[in-house]
């Protein structure tokens, strides 16, 4: 029995979800590059879950059936309410909260297809109102209610300000939702599907994925480079901040990944949005230091931008909090995340990986008299 050391390169399971073939990400067979020019968010979470893209008329029916499922318990809006707000961090919140919405459905524990299509809808619909609601609710604002004429990706920066957003905000938005929906078996994803494939419910497998998606080798990284952005705080101090990171063995944040050699086909998109939107806002230091850090990182280190790196501006020029990062990060992955649930279930296996056994062998039980 062979051991590999993170599971990289092991095949476990087969999918129709997504695919990264020689460096090229696809979503049911679409390149990534199409979808981001010309998909609206909804059009990508119907492809995910049903294999092909919506016509109108099934477009109109899953936007319909988004907007109307966006409302979320009072009660779970009292419980974040209750939360430690000096100090919880917005995923922590969102894993418990989506944790709490199984608790007030009354099919959470019902395990036929037609159930869990309906409870994937009311997640993908809902995790936008939990995330704009806590953002309120710890800054001591009452939430915005969700609106049923509003897109999905204008619904949640409406339901974040109280303000309806301009198209080039929604547009922007959009596009970084469709770039991250899903990523074949990432770390989030696997997590989900081993934890429904013991025949858990749709809210346990999706609150497993959040917890995932937590870490800052996973979720938290576009967090952490806004963060490096930051502290560096203008393109003069560029240069030896990096440098200095660098002779340190540090980890630059965003950038490097594990499936792709010939860099990240979504990190372009965003790294087009991130020049336009900080130009729009007058602070395009924040993308020059950027692309000045990608100079260097890929010159010294031979590694490119991944898709965390430049959504983190992209995401501050939309005036959003840099810890609700990784949050939107969550409300776009729950389409990925449920589309493998769901796949999962439809040809199920419960997942059970071995260890290798690295331990002390051939010990003897010493009663605890005679230990030392």
């Amino acid at each position: 029995m062979s051991v590999t050391r993170g599971l990289e390169g092991v095949v476990a399971t087969t999918s129709s979800v997504s695919s990264i073939i020689e460096s090229v990400l696809t979503y049911q067979g679409y390149d990534i590059d199409e979808l981001a020019e010309h998909a609206s968010f909804e059009e990508v979470i119907y492809l995910l879950w049903n294999g092909k893209l919506p016509n109108k008329v099934e477009l109109k029916e899953l936007a319909d059936e988004l907007a109307n499922n966006a409302e979320i318990p009072q009660e779970v809006i009292e419980q974040m309410k209750a939360y430690p707000l000096d100090r919880v961090h917005p995923m922590g919140a969102l894993r418990t909260a989506i944790s709490s919405l199984g608790l007030y459905d009354e099919e959470a524990d019902l395990m036929d297809e037609a159930a869990n299509k309906r409870k994937a809808l009311k997640l993908q619909a809902q995790v936008s109102t939990v995330v704009t609601a806590f953002s309120r609710i710890r800054e001591g604002k009452e939430p915005v209610a969700p609106r049923t004429d509003l897109s999905f990706a204008a619904n949640f920066l409406y339901m974040l300000t109280g303000e309806e957003p301009d198209e080039i905000a929604v547009d922007a938005f959009n596009k970084a939702l469709v770039l991250h929906a899903d990523h074949e078996l990432n770390a989030s994803t696997f997590t989900a599907r081993v934890c429904v494939a013991t025949l858990s419910d749709v809210y346990s497998g999706i609150t497993a994925a959040i917890g995932a998606l937590k870490g800052p080798l996973h979720g938290g990284a576009n967090e952490q480079v806004m963060a490096m952005l930051t502290e560096i705080g203008d393109v003069e101090n560029v240069e030896p901040y990096i440098r200095k990171a660098l002779d340190n063995k540090q980890k630059i944040m965003g950038f490097g990944h594990r499936v792709y050699k010939n860099g990240d086909p979504r990190a372009k998109h965003l790294r087009e949005m991130s020049k336009k939107l900080t130009s729009i806002t007058g602070e395009s230091k924040w993308y020059e230091m950027s692309v000045k850090i990608e100079e260097i990182v890929t010159n010294e280190k031979g590694l490119l931008p991944n898709v965390d790196f430049y959504s983190a501006s992209v995401y501050h020029s939309l005036g959003i909090k840099h810890d609700l990062f990784t949050p939107i990060f969550a409300v776009s992955r729950m389409s990925g995340w449920l589309a493998h649930i769901l796949e999962q279930y439809s040809n199920n296996r419960l997942i059970r990986p071995r260890a290798e056994y690295v331990g002390p062998n051939k010990r003897q039980y010493v009663r605890l008299e005679e230990r030392n």
